[in-house]
């Protein structure tokens, strides 16, 4: 990776997520600014800026043992912390949009418009998931649309928020709901004590992605639930 960025910038997403042998292997080669290839012994020098992105507090992490300290400040140079989602109203229609057409050419479906009730309810809506959790609303919105202009029928939040008064004739389906939620939970806490820690141990044991993984562990963290490793 590090050398397809030559010349150009390389994000690390998730920096947190990364084990204590690779953290060395990367602190290495941001000290050095070299690499050497798989099976290779040629060094390769290397111009590359770096950004890091994580959801945890890396300091807490440097506490716990998780995370290098010196890594910690090697990428902590000019560190910028983005306020979640729920913060940031302004940004919310202007990312929605944005992330309505990447995923409209994904599909091939032409890019539908945001009704005045769609962006009334996406502004309502707490996202305890974040940009991930948006970008989960909007790509399920554009396939139950199937072409046609988004309404509010087409938003499915995962995670209403628990202060919601549910009206009466649907509190049988949100508790059913609630009793899903309650379940993937504990899958997910079971396949990380099994897998140590590991979310790429996790994400296969599951049969998802780690990106999906990351997503959902996020969701769990923002609801205060305590994740192993």
């Amino acid at each position: 990776k590090f050398e397809q960025a030559q010349g150009g910038t390389l994000l690390l997403d998730e920096i947190s997520e990364m084990s204590l042998p690779l953290q060395a292997k990367l602190l290495r080669v941001l000290q050095e600014r070299e690499v050497e290839r798989v099976g290779g012994r040629k060094l390769i020098q290397l111009d590359v800026r770096v950004l890091a992105t994580t959801n945890r507090n890396l300091r807490e992490e440097v506490a716990a043992g998780r995370f290098r300290e010196d890594l910690y400040y090697r990428l902590n140079v000019f560190p910028l912390t983005l306020p979640p989602l729920r913060e940031r109203s302004r940004d919310l229609l202007p990312l929605a949009r944005f992330l309505l057409q990447r995923h409209a050419a994904n599909y091939r479906t032409g890019t539908p418009k945001l009704s005045e009730e769609v962006e009334e309810r996406l502004l309502q809506h707490r996202w305890p998931g974040n940009v991930r959790e948006l970008e989960n609303v909007i790509q399920r919105a554009l396939i139950l649309a199937n072409g046609k202009n988004l309404t509010r029928q087409h938003l499915n939040f995962e995670w209403e928020e628990a202060h919601t008064a549910p009206p009466v004739d649907r509190v049988e389906r949100n508790s059913l709901n609630d009793n899903l939620r309650s379940t993937e939970e504990q899958i997910i806490l079971d396949a990380l004590r099994d897998g140590n820690g590991s979310r790429k141990n996790a994400a296969e044991r599951l049969g998802i992605s780690q990106r999906t993984l990351r997503y959902k562990i996020a969701r769990l963290r923002d609801a205060g639930v305590l994740i192993p490793g």
